[in-house]
């Protein structure tokens, strides 16, 4: 297993590094600071810096706003903005860190931290913060998960959002049946079989079950099994007999109260289907709020990912957003300001209200704005409250992405099929994460 990840992953490498002279053609390969073995300098704190939005034309124009308050603010500094799509910037930083091109500051989540700081592109930020009007202003259960991302302990990107697994549910289809919000996995279950009616072509759920399946499953196998930490000792908990029995339970929803078609659904296409108006939950993130909104007006809520039934609610990490300061830059001085600006209290709340998403600025999550968007006040008490339990994934393995996408997605779609059953699968991918993290563990 360990040699055919290796494998692929060197194959990556070897596309990303033939893409070296095509990308340097390109805005992205020409406004950078140089590749990772750059040592880089802290500048005059004046001058042009670079900034990689990574998740370009879904946030350009909002984060535009903030740079022209920035360099309003600071009128000695300007900064070049290039907006790089969210499916193409892991790839994009991998080119720029072996052949150049880096920027000075650069969106980087924590689901592709690991990747970037392990190859020592990454500067970290702790001394930095420890001086900074930020600190103490930040969320500590979202730097907790930077530092848990990067593999050591070190801060190397300054959070400014997280997302959170919603479970968006239809308030008029509800209300006919007579039921109770699926606030509960037990009233998730008990909804999913009163709302469907396959002769009408009405379903209680739509499951995810194409691309990003797995995160989706394992935030259900853990939110109903109440297991708490993904690892025991150094083997992982996946295929506890608790998660198990939960994603038997879970699968088992498939072609029962969800649609044949789910099978092969990503989150496009799963939203898509919830929004043409006969299936009566959706489990997704506060990212397709706008799309509900247009489709279905006030007919819909989104809460939480249900607790159990003594309240207590655990969920796995949701990938945190943040700002890196890249180690190549030669103006660490004015690119540090400006991460420090993005991440304080207004800017901070106007990038969040635009995308939907909860703050990382304690001051900012505390907006009018938030108060008012249920959805998004209810996930950020969902993140902050005493009762939730974080299962942090490994976004530190260096396999993690490949283990959690390509090598088992396939194999989730064989569960829903009947093909495998729940057991066979998570044995194989515990066996593929504990041999992973061993991997891991050998080399720091």
């Amino acid at each position: 297993m360990k040699s055919s990840i290796r494998r692929s992953r060197r194959a990556a490498l070897a596309v990303a590094l033939g893409s070296v002279l095509a990308l340097t053609a390109t805005a992205c390969g020409d406004d950078g600071s140089g590749s990772a073995g750059d040592k880089g300098g802290e500048g005059s704190g004046k001058g042009t810096i670079t900034f990689w939005d990574n998740n370009g034309g879904v946030r350009t124009d909002v984060w535009k706003e903030i740079i022209a308050d920035f360099e309003k603010a600071n009128p000695d500094i300007k900064v070049k903005y290039v907006g790089v799509p969210a499916a193409s910037v892991q790839s994009k930083y991998d080119t720029a860190i072996q052949g150049g091109g880096l920027p000075d500051v650069g969106g980087v989540t924590t689901a592709m931290l690991a990747e970037v700081a392990a190859q020592g592109a990454l500067e970290p930020l702790d001394g930095r913060l420890a001086k900074s009007p930020l600190n103490g202003k930040l969320n500590e259960k979202f730097l907790e998960s930077v530092k848990s991302a990067g593999g050591d302990g070190k801060t190397y990107s300054v959070p400014t959002s997280a997302n959170n697994g919603t479970l968006w549910y239809r308030t008029d289809l509800f209300s006919a049946a007579k039921l109770d919000p699926p606030t509960t996995w037990t009233k998730f279950y008990e909804a999913a079989g009163k709302l469907t009616d396959q002769g009408k072509n009405r379903f209680g759920y739509t499951i995810r079950g194409g691309e990003g399946s797995i995160a989706q499953a394992l935030d259900a196998m853990y939110g109903q099994s109440g297991i708490t930490s993904f690892w025991n000792g150094d083997r992982t908990t996946v295929n506890d007999p608790k998660n198990v029995a939960a994603l038997e339970k879970y699968a088992g929803l498939y072609k029962k109260d969800t649609p044949s078609a789910d099978v092969n659904n990503d989150f496009t296409k799963m939203v898509a289907q919830w929004d043409s108006g006969t299936i009566g939950m959706l489990s997704h993130n506060l990212g397709s709020y706008a799309d509900h909104e247009k489709a279905l007006g006030g007919k819909f809520k989104g809460i939480p990912n249900p607790t159990l039934d003594d309240g207590t609610r655990v969920q796995v990490s949701n990938p945190v957003d943040g700002l890196g300061l890249f180690k190549s830059g030669k103006n660490k001085a004015a690119a540090w300001k400006f991460v420090e600006f993005a991440a304080s209290h207004e800017a901070n709340s106007k990038w969040n209200e635009s995308a939907g998403q909860v703050p990382a600025n304690n001051e900012a999550a505390q907006d009018a704005w938030v108060q008012a968007s249920e959805p998004t006040k209810l996930a950020a008490e969902a993140l902050n409250g005493a009762s939730t339990k974080i299962v942090q994934l490994p976004y530190y393995l260096p396999d993690w992405n490949t283990i959690s996408k390509a090598d088992n997605e396939p194999n989730f779609q064989k569960v829903l099929l009947g093909k495998t059953t729940a057991k066979e699968f998570l044995d194989t991918l515990a066996d593929q994460l504990d041999k992973a993290q061993a991997d891991w563990k050998a080399h720091h």
